[in-house]
């Protein structure tokens, strides 16, 4: 694959926030996105407190609200298609773009295949030996059965020793594009089975023992915790070497400032949104 020429991309460097906040802001800068002034962006964030994230046709019987409850964790539908995404304690990204934006460019494949070269480069600086690679589509029955994302198999998944470690989702508009996407840092990856519905503790045992087998954290990778920072340093990194871009440091505008915050309130703070399904 051909290098796109060089070009500068603004990079934001996020505060850990509420999920409605995060997808909001997501939304908000592709929104925005179309005013011509903004350059690509590359958003570094993280999730506080833990919170479930829902794809968007994904159904709410799917959770345990009960137990989310108890446990005082979130729940946020997201923009982006997939299954359950249970964000605590890893590095999410997101890139927001014009359909012009070479890198970006062509089928919903082929910029996936892009990033994801710039996201294995990323692991392998952290010491992660990753691959990505096109997968045949996943059948009727692991789509409508599996409620997690990173139970599911997708094209050109970040994975290591064939277990799943970054999941990504994209969402296309007239504005431009939105990719964004987790990255497990420590802890236990099965934690997102006691916020999901099951009909019996033999079929929650049944999808921890498959989850285990195909998701896994950076630090069941690398036999050592990560930090945040240190994560984002080399995605960061990663991205300038890999995509030919100068990360620039900026911040929200007003304008996309002003957009999340309407979108916070109105849909995704929402439980006209969130449980639409």
């Amino acid at each position: 694959m051909s290098i796109a020429p060089f070009s500068k991309w603004r990079l934001i460097l996020s505060p850990p926030a509420r999920g409605s906040w995060n997808m909001a802001v997501d939304e908000g800068m592709l929104e925005k996105n179309n005013t011509g002034r903004n350059l690509p962006t590359l958003r570094l964030y993280a999730w506080e407190p833990t919170c479930l994230s829902l794809g968007y046709a994904q159904p709410r019987g799917d959770v345990n609200f009960e137990k989310l409850h108890d446990l005082g964790w979130n729940i946020v539908r997201r923009p982006t298609g997939g299954k359950a995404i249970l964000h605590k304690n890893e590095l999410t990204y997101s890139v927001i773009a014009s359909a012009s934006e070479p890198r970006l460019q062509g089928s919903v494949i082929d910029s996936y295949k892009y990033l994801s070269m710039a996201l294995l480069r990323a692991l392998e600086q952290l010491g992660a030996s990753a691959q990505a690679a096109e997968l045949i589509k996943p059948s009727n029955d692991q789509r409508t059965q599996n409620p997690v994302c990173f139970e599911v198999p997708s094209n050109y998944e970040i994975t290591v020793k064939g277990k799943k470690l970054i999941g990504s989702a994209q969402a296309r508009r007239r504005e431009g594009i939105l990719q964004h996407g987790s990255l497990p840092l420590f802890g236990d990856i099965t934690d997102i089975l006691n916020v999901l519905s099951f009909s019996n503790t033999e079929e929650k045992s049944e999808a921890s023992h498959r989850l285990s087998k195909r998701a896994t954290s950076l630090e069941s990778v690398l036999s050592r915790k990560v930090t945040w920072g240190e994560a984002a340093h080399e995605f960061i990194n990663a991205f300038q070497e890999v995509l030919n871009i100068e990360l620039e440091p900026g911040e929200l505008s007003r304008s996309e400032k002003e957009r999340a915050t309407e979108l916070e309130k109105n849909k995704y703070r929402n439980p006209e949104w969130t449980h639409r399904i």
